[in-house]
């Protein structure tokens, strides 16, 4: 195993390597997101379909998706926060998909550190720790993991990816539009609309995908958006958008934790803005105070690199999107997040 971050193992030679394998475990970041919880899905439908006998079971951390339970059916899985890994737990194989750092895994780190020999990583991030995982699929040029998860699922099933089952194909078409920002972003190749198409034509219903999505909106999260938009701060000649939303906040807009997904995106809307920032204040599972740090950049000739930015803060992620979670509160975060990325 090489000591740096890269794919050591090809979709076919991982689909040999699960295939005798009659428990799996599928997990991902904590805090999944639409292209951890749909590449982590179709791998287990298509670990499922390839045969029946083959029990495997999700493990999510964190605040759930709200979405997740119009999209996960029958398919097993297991809510960390309250069921944590026991001795009992002694699976097969462990596959990890759209991350590959102990610090989107600390939940599982005790579970995971004894096992690295039967785990595989599935992520399109460019940075990582590979003691984790003994094989890796990792492509830092991929749009979603969920590109890498399909070539994946074809090698089990034995199949392309414009003919895979449709119970598959929907949630892998769910992590690739959503992590492209509905294919918006500068991540967006030819086989990205390539694959999408192939989705498209193994029977998903892309407009039902995207209602299921984005139009299930809370009257809490568009208040909590009022918020931060009243606590917007303009720096560096207006190049850094930075907002920050404390716990009050959440609070008085009748917010959840997990409801600021995607407000970085909106501040890039604004002319000048090179990034923007979410700074969101929280607390962890031992009540010490953190920040979560989001940040969001804009593609071009003068684009910054957030995930060289969130590197210094301890966190990662892709050149045009990443985040980091700051051990302090907001006032002591934001000047370092600034610092970060060159503020003048």
């Amino acid at each position: 195993m090489t000591d740096t971050y890269t794919a050591n193992t090809t979709p076919a030679e991982a689909a040999r390597w699960l295939a005798p394998a009659r428990s799996v475990v599928i997990t991902t970041h904590f805090r999944p997101d639409g292209d951890a919880v749909g590449s982590s899905l179709a791998l287990a439908r298509a670990l499922t379909a390839r045969d029946p006998e083959t029990r495997v079971e999700l493990w999510y951390a964190g605040i759930l998706p709200q979405y997740l339970d119009a999209v996960i059916g029958e398919t097993p899985f297991r809510h960390l926060d309250t069921h944590p890994p026991t001795e009992a737990d002694t699976p097969d194989a462990v596959v990890i998909v759209d991350t590959g750092a102990w610090s989107q895994l600390e939940t599982l780190r005790d579970f995971l550190t004894p096992r690295a020999e039967r785990t595989l990583i599935v992520d399109h991030h460019l940075s990582g720790d590979p003691p984790i995982a003994d094989r890796r699929i990792v492509d830092g040029t991929a749009a979603a993991a969920a590109q890498l998860v399909a070539d994946l699922c074809a090698e089990l099933l034995g199949c392309t990816t414009a003919t895979l089952p449709e119970p598959v194909a929907n949630p892998l078409y769910m992590g690739l539009a959503t992590d492209t920002g509905w294919f918006r972003y500068s991540s967006v190749t030819p086989r990205v609309f390539h694959l999408a198409a192939d989705f498209i034509a193994a029977g998903v219903d892309h407009t039902e995908i995207f209602r299921i999505i984005e139009q299930r909106e809370r009257p809490g999260r568009i208040r909590l958006f009022g918020r931060a938009i009243e606590a917007l701060e303009l720096h560096d000649h207006g190049r850094i958008a930075l907002t920050t939303l404390t716990e009050s906040d959440f609070k008085l807009a009748g917010a959840k934790p997990g409801d600021t997904g995607g407000f970085a995106d909106r501040f890039l809307a604004i002319e000048t803005v090179l990034v923007a920032v979410v700074l969101n204040e929280s607390h962890d599972h031992a009540g010490e105070q953190i920040t979560k740090i989001s940040m969001r950049s804009k593609p071009g000739p003068e684009a910054i690199d957030v995930n060289k930015a969130a590197a210094t803060l301890g966190g990662g992620g892709h050149a045009r999107a990443a985040g980091a979670r700051y051990a302090g509160p907001i006032d002591e975060t934001k000047p370092l997040v600034l610092a970060a990325l060159g503020a003048s």
